[in-house]
């Protein structure tokens, strides 16, 4: 029932972008086409084509924080595994090969997603279409433009403060005109205008759920009130964290319950030769690795439309398709009781592709959520949740942070735990706060970290503070000096390196309008 509910969804979708898409979606508006828009249908049908949109591609949000878990023993097993070098740059904070690697592509594919908003927002004077549809679709639009904006602020920037905001923030990019100034505008510039687009996408009427089903692919309700309660927690106002997180809950609630929802692959999987003993060479084990069932799916959307606890749905893409956890990731995690756990930490990936980490055997885990590549990125129930638990704590409601948390992970934990294994108790606001840090930390490790750790480090709380260390080879742009002693890399608060380097080739292509960070 279950599947034929969510081939229901997807045939749906996909039945509404191809009755939407014409030639004016073919070819998109470029220096040297002539397409004209004349109907707000057409602006519809940009924003109904979640292709468009729907993928999140940043390798900081990968490797470049703890729960990457890239360690000198694991290198040491295969280095071949470890060739992706944007991989290894951010991982260790670099900032002189970065700039240089032309694989990069957050700068260029969250521009792309601005331009199509703003084109949107380009021609809405001059359609037909009612003015309902035309208030929608410049509301949606303005959604588009504050999630890309939020994307790139957070990975090319510093943090917001008193301190950095006349620092250099992005280009501004308002209008689809090619001769839009590519200077930087300052970092408050650039926060003004994502709260304003925050402001106009909480205009949008449409609801989340509409005729039964989850709609999140599309601006919704819910959608704008989560994104507004992520920007104000990254700003650390946690009124209007919390304020935004309770309207979302109220539009939509629905959490996944991980004893009834969740299950094994049903891909029928040969087991893998293992080598075990490097002592005896022709030894060999079988080793078979169990995938969630999320892992059925690569190129199709049953799956990952299908998860209902999205808000919009936004999924982050890594090409190289392994998230190595790293110990203290894996640590945090009561591995008995702990369905997260069992469902996204696999074990064994080390041996499977693309690790093949087998003759000789190195066994370590692999984080899977939608298939190998993809895991969430856009708002959901759960996030709320967590948002509005770390608000009421922070701001002394700490009885009531964790009562809001124990919702969550009564989804998450076998049924058969202890009610004092599921529940978190805390006596204290600081207490309070650790304990539900971590619990968010254990829901969305890797997308959300960088952002969370970002944020830390600029409150008010020196408690939560981070400083990221890893040990390491050195490397230049070609290889890595594995036969070099290892070095400590640091990443720690008010360090420069918070705000990664733009692609050269983006500072090259604006003729020099475009400053690059300075560290």
């Amino acid at each position: 029932m279950l599947k034929k509910y969510l081939l229901f969804i997807i045939a749906g979708a996909s039945l509404l972008i191809a009755s939407s898409c014409d030639d004016f979606l073919a070819e998109m508006p470029s220096k040297t086409t002539s397409v004209v828009v004349t109907s707000a249908d057409q602006l519809d049908a940009v924003l109904e084509t979640f292709s468009a949109f729907y993928q999140v591609t940043n390798q900081e949000s990968v490797s470049g924080h703890d729960d990457f878990g890239l360690t000198l023993e694991l290198y040491n097993a295969r280095p071949a595994s470890f060739t992706y070098f944007p991989m290894i740059y951010t991982c260790f904070w670099d900032t002189k090969y970065l700039p240089l690697d032309t694989r990069t592509s957050a700068w260029t594919a969250e521009y792309g997603k601005i331009f199509r908003a703003n084109l949107v927002l380009d021609n809405l004077s001059r359609v037909t279409g009612t003015d309902a549809q035309k208030a929608e679709l410049r509301a949606e639009a303005h959604l588009v433009r504050a999630v890309s904006y939020l994307e790139l602020v957070h990975t090319y920037c510093l943090p917001y403060t008193e301190e950095t905001k006349n620092e250099l923030g992005l280009a501004l990019k308002q209008s689809t005109s090619f001769e839009e100034t590519s200077t930087r505008a300052s970092l408050e510039a650039t926060y003004a205008l994502i709260e304003s687009d925050i402001e106009e996408a909480l205009k949008i009427k449409a609801h989340l759920v509409q005729d039964g089903r989850v709609r999140h692919w599309r601006g919704n309700i819910g959608a704008a009130n989560a994104i507004a309660a992520r920007y104000w927690l990254g700003r650390n106002d946690y009124a209007k964290a919390q304020q935004y997180a309770e309207a979302a809950l109220s539009e939509y609630n629905q959490l996944i319950d991980y004893n009834t929802d969740m299950y094994y692959s049903t891909v029928s999987r040969s087991p893998i030769k293992i080598y075990p003993d490097p002592s005896r060479p022709t030894y060999y084990e079988e080793y078979k690795v169990l995938y969630p069932y999320t892992y059925d799916n690569q190129t199709n959307f049953v799956d990952m439309i299908g998860w209902t606890e999205f808000y919009y749905f936004r999924l982050h893409y890594y090409g190289s398709w392994w998230y190595v956890p790293s110990a203290e990731l894996i640590s945090i995690y009561d591995q008995k009781y702990d369905l997260r756990f069992k469902y996204h930490f696999v074990e064994g990936y080390s041996y499977d592709s693309p690790a093949l980490m087998t003759n000789p055997a190195h066994f370590w885990y692999g984080y899977i959520f939608f298939f190998k590549d993809r895991i969430p990125a856009g708002p959901t129930v759960a996030e709320m949740l967590l948002t509005k638990a770390e608000a009421q704590a922070r701001q002394g409601d700490y009885n009531s942070g964790i009562a809001t948390v124990n919702l969550l992970r009564a989804k998450r934990f076998d049924s058969s735990a202890p009610a004092s294994v599921v529940n978190l108790t805390a006596s204290s606001r600081e207490e309070a706060v650790i304990k539900i840090l971590e619990e968010r930390h254990r829901e969305m490790p890797f997308y959300i970290r960088r952002f969370d750790i970002r944020r830390f480090n600029t409150n008010s709380d020196a408690f939560d503070d981070v400083t990221l260390t890893k040990t390491f080879y050195p490397f230049d742009g070609t290889a890595v000096q594995s036969g070099d002693a290892p070095v400590t890399y640091t990443l720690g608060k008010g360090d420069r390196k918070w705000a990664s380097p733009i692609p050269n080739t983006e500072i090259v292509s604006s003729q020099g309008n475009l400053q690059q960070n300075t560290y």
